[in-house]
């Protein structure tokens, strides 16, 4: 019924729609990295200082210590891509904002008190090193660690809303009679979306952490602390890349469900199709994938359960209603390969840490947690390509268009000009925090 009244939305003027979608694409490739240690990095400081609480080893409050003070760096510069994603909401999809701002507003505004309390205790935790009885300081970072997740999830509450709409009702082109808490928190892509996000948000924070102290091995730089920092955040990833498989099935069942069209980009399937065959790479022309590896009933298999299920195909619905399947492919390619890849380095690693009671010696696998670090933010920015474009061509799936949303303002290359200096002058800032934070000399017995 929702996407039979989608015609009384009114187009506005189109000119600005790439420019807009590039612009926004900027902002969300900057700041999602951003999320993933907001998401996972507090748990990890504070483990390291329950560690030291426990045991009296000052190495973990070293790691600790020196992790919080990067946590507030990059807590810092999300606030500055965050702040900018907002603003770029309202500016560039105003159609959006209007028409259904009384549904998801609700997740927003949560955010915002997230935001917040995670602001006043990341510096309480920060700055309250030897100004705290001990366990009172770990205390502090707790809502740190929560807050953190907690805005996250309502985030992503509205993109599974966007993904899966429902709890109001349409009239003239705008929500009514709305109900923010069912259509957020009682939608089925809400818990899918968000754990596949919160195990991404590990696996991103835990290889990237790694990367230093793996490049320090291969440099000859082995201390105790350096085993000590690697082993936390390896691990970390190590535990989730694993269980993200499982998560991502999970998910892309959900997809299978309830956005069949997507499904169908990611597969580049033409025609529906029963016991439909999974194709690796290739390329889509518009009717079938060719120059790809296609493995028989695999696509049914994996998304029912059923090697004889029936997929629907891209031909059930117009040119019009069906996303550009060739970046779709690629992107869930990507993701998948990737994420296989990194689950594939976890299952060694936690084979050695288990049942050899060491870290690995080969400095093969100390290359590829290197290489893991920055592939596992393109996997993160691919999956998320996956999710956005694949819903496309609607930014409420079934209900309102992009082209409805988009703003008729210029001036937009002018604001992707002045975001790419932005970005820049914050990358520089990042490395120059980082590389002054890593030199800093470690306490007498602690690199040995």
């Amino acid at each position: 019924m929702i996407a039979a009244m989608a015609g009384v939305l009114a187009s506005p003027d189109q000119d600005y729609l790439f420019q807009a979608r590039q612009l926004q694409a900027l902002s969300l490739a900057v700041h999602i990295p951003l999320v993933c240690f907001g998401l996972a990095f507090p748990a990890m400081v504070l483990f390291c200082e329950w560690r030291y609480l426990r045991t009296g080893d000052l190495v973990f409050r070293t790691v600790a210590r020196r992790w919080s003070k990067v946590m507030l760096g990059l807590f810092a510069v999300g606030v500055v891509t965050g702040t900018i994603l907002s603003f770029e909401l309202g500016l560039l999809w105003p159609g959006w904002m209007a028409a259904f701002g009384n549904v998801f507003g609700l997740g927003f505004t949560l955010e915002g008190f997230s935001f917040f309390v995670e602001a006043i205790f990341i510096g309480i935790y920060v700055y309250g090193w030897d100004r705290f009885p001990p366990r009172w300081h770990l205390l502090s970072g707790v809502p740190v660690a929560i807050a953190g997740i907690t805005g996250s999830l309502f985030v992503i509450a509205v993109n599974a809303w966007m993904n899966h709409p429902g709890g109001f009702e349409l009239q003239d082109g705008r929500a009514v009679n709305a109900h923010p808490w069912s259509a957020l928190f009682a939608n089925s892509y809400f818990w899918p979306e968000f754990v596949h996000m919160y195990f991404a948000g590990y696996i991103v924070a835990g290889f990237l952490i790694s990367v230093p102290y793996a490049w320090g091995f291969l440099r000859g730089r082995w201390g105790r602390y350096q085993r000590t920092a690697l082993t936390v955040g390896l691990s970390a990833a190590a535990v989730a890349a694993p269980l993200q498989v499982i998560v991502g099935d999970m998910a892309a069942r959900d997809v299978a469900e309830q956005q069949p069209v997507k499904l169908a980009a990611l597969e580049g399937l033409g025609q529906t199709t029963s016991g439909a065959p999974e194709h690796l790479l290739g390329w889509y022309n518009g009717h079938d994938v060719v120059y790809g590896v296609a493995i028989p009933r695999l696509l049914s298999l994996l998304a029912f359960h059923n090697p004889n299920a029936t997929v629907q195909g891209l031909g059930t619905v117009p040119p019009a209603d069906q996303p550009p399947v060739n970046v779709v492919r690629f992107a869930f390619q990507t993701m998948v390969g990737i994420g296989t890849l990194m689950a594939l380095l976890a299952v060694v690693y936690l084979y050695i840490r288990i049942r050899h009671k060491r870290l690995p010696r080969s400095r093969w696998f100390y290359r590829a947690v290197v290489l893991a670090g920055p592939l596992s933010v393109v996997a993160l920015i691919a999956g998320w390509i996956t999710t956005e474009v694949g819903r496309q061509p609607w930014i409420v799936y079934g209900v309102m268009r992009t082209t409805q949303a988009v703003t008729g303002a210029a001036g937009i290359p002018v604001g992707y000009g002045t975001l790419i200096v932005v970005y820049l002058g914050l990358a520089g800032g990042v490395w120059w925090m980082l590389r002054r934070f890593s030199r800093v000399p470690l306490e007498e017995g602690l690199d040995g």
